[in-house]
């Protein structure tokens, strides 16, 4: 079976625009993934390490407004979501498979290894920050935050800047 076309990407932030606006509208707040994250794994350090928790103000704090761990949480159910959603969008296309993305300029242990730290990066950035892309930037300016404007205009800025220094390891 051949593959099918990517969605055209103007229809696509449209429908991005809208599901953004009904999540708005019904929750209160906006879409975001790293607080689903951040959500497993404060639960997570609760139930290996109780006696850290209870020691370390923001763990104790964070575990005492969030008392049912991370199943209360909708954002997990949202990640959930989105994970088995692009699934069924690549079985629909015919897209599933394992590839590894790579430039002729770079091994493919190098490749795993600056995915790993640059995932890192971002992880920890968005907990600094205060959210990821979806939360701090889509969300925020979908609401004309300030903050988000300069979150969305930080990570296009730092990604073009980036790109520009290591477009030749992608390049034949």
């Amino acid at each position: 079976m051949e593959s099918r076309k990517y969605m055209n990407p103007y229809l696509a932030g449209f429908l991005l625009g809208l599901i953004l606006l009904g999540t708005i509208y019904v929750t209160g707040r906006g879409l975001g993934a790293s607080g689903a994250v951040k959500s497993v794994l404060m639960s997570a350090v609760a139930k290996i390490a109780p006696e850290h928790t209870a020691n370390t103000p923001f763990l104790k704090s964070y575990n005492e407004e969030h008392p049912n761990g991370p199943l209360n949480d909708w954002l997990v159910f949202e990640v959930i979501g989105v994970i088995i959603g692009a699934f069924f969008s690549g079985v629909l296309s015919n897209r599933v498979g394992i590839k590894l993305e790579r430039g002729p300029g770079i091994t493919n242990k190098t490749r795993i290894l600056t995915a790993i730290l640059g995932g890192a990066l971002f992880g920890l950035g968005s907990q600094l920050g205060r959210g990821c892309t979806s939360g701090a930037a889509l969300s925020g300016m979908a609401v004309m935050s300030f903050g988000g404007i300069i979150t969305m205009l930080a990570i296009f800025g730092s990604g073009y800047t980036f790109a520009y220094f290591f477009r030749k390891l992608w390049l034949k």
